[in-house]
């Protein structure tokens, strides 16, 4: 079994794509990567295989028939058993708003077709890891900026006493400006970190999506959106009212 599925053999991939050769080479690079994959060619398959066992991560094409993958995404966000389930968005929708559209329903990440096998294969691997360290590596940590705090054990987000619906990639995204609040990151700094790609792979994501993910974010935060600041020409950082600003480093 290949060592570049940095996640473990026992991690398993949903493929939903109604297109034969396309699901069947992303199944065959994903599998070579070392991963379980399972494949569905359309909405209604998908969700019988999300039932029967719910997946590590899924691979969700826009447009397959019966329910279509935006549809699956909105149930699968909207269970408490799988709205955790990290979800890479592929589709041949490629403009700007159809991203964003995307993002803002729940997706990890996006990528259109026609896509390199390769870089879709280290996409699966970035979001997993992350999603595993969140899990994995907090030791008991509890974050705190306001009314609103971070479990990362439990993988929590409370506001105001509420929890607040976040995916994996919105709550790394999230931890990582916490602990670094009042200092500025650029985006390939939150690629690295909340992404937790190394640098090479973070030239070659489009920045867009952590401008698409602080956006997605911002509106979940409310009326604390306002503290994930932008800063012209570089990135964004978390400043909390009355707070001393430890300046950026």
């Amino acid at each position: 079994m290949s060592s570049n599925n940095d996640s473990g053999p026992s991690s398993r991939v949903l493929v939903v794509e109604d297109e034969p050769d396309i699901a069947a080479l992303i199944a065959y690079q994903l599998t070579r990567a070392g991963f379980r994959v399972e494949t569905a060619s359309n909405g209604s398959e998908a969700m019988t295989a999300i039932d029967r066992a719910i997946p590590d991560l899924m691979v969700l094409d826009r447009m397959v028939p019966e329910v279509s993958g935006d549809e699956v995404l909105r149930r699968v966000r909207k269970e408490p058993a799988t709205r955790t389930v990290p979800v890479l968005m592929l589709t041949a929708k490629r403009e700007q708003e159809d991203r964003i559209e995307g993002l803002e329903m729940g997706a990890d990440d996006y990528l259109t077709k026609p896509f390199s096998p390769r870089e879709l294969v280290l996409r699966v691997q970035a979001i997993l890891r992350r999603a595993e360290q969140a899990s994995t590596e907090t030791g008991g940590k509890i974050l705190r900026a306001g009314p609103l705090m971070l479990d990362l054990t439990a993988h929590l987000a409370i506001l105001d006493e509420e929890e607040l619906q976040l995916t994996p990639t919105e709550f790394r995204l999230l931890q990582t400006l916490m602990e670094r609040r009042g200092r500025t990151q650029s985006r390939k700094q939150l690629l690295e970190r909340a992404w937790e790609v190394d640098a090479n792979v973070a030239e070659r994501i489009q920045t867009r999506t952590v401008d698409m993910h602080v956006r997605r974010l911002r509106g979940k935060l409310g009326s604390c959106g306002d503290w994930v600041e932008t800063v012209r020409g570089f990135g964004y950082r978390l400043r909390v009212p009355d707070e001393d600003d430890p300046g950026d480093e």
